[in-house]
């Protein structure tokens, strides 16, 4: 199973963050198929790959921590294919959401932290 982490941490309000991440994540081809306000999974929309190359996006909000000046994100961008070659399919798509994440308007990049 391929697997990517990535942590980031961004200025935004609460109250926007939710929308925007969800923007972020549909602008990747992703449809959210879980969401309970501090946890967030996203599964590859089906048709241009294969079935076990589909890659799930799962995203942690860290609410406990958040403060006025920035709130916390981990990714875990994986599929059930074998990566066994570095630029694999799932390594490519979590290069694609890591930087839509990065250059989102919607909010100031404060740290990424590759896992």
């Amino acid at each position: 199973m391929a697997r990517y982490t990535c942590s980031f941490t961004v200025a935004v309000s609460l109250d926007h963050l939710q929308k925007t991440l969800i923007e972020v994540l549909q602008s990747c081809n992703f449809d959210i198929i879980y969401d309970t306000g501090d946890y967030l999974m996203a599964r590859e929309k089906p048709g241009q790959v294969a079935f076990a190359k589909l890659v799930t996006v799962e995203v942690l909000i860290d609410k406990s921590m958040a403060t006025n000046e920035g709130i916390r994100m981990n990714f875990v961008v994986k599929n059930e294919e074998l990566p066994l070659q570095v630029e694999n399919y799932c390594h490519k798509m979590f290069y694609l959401v890591k930087d839509a994440v990065a250059q989102n308007q919607h909010w100031q990049l404060l740290e990424t932290v590759a896992g």
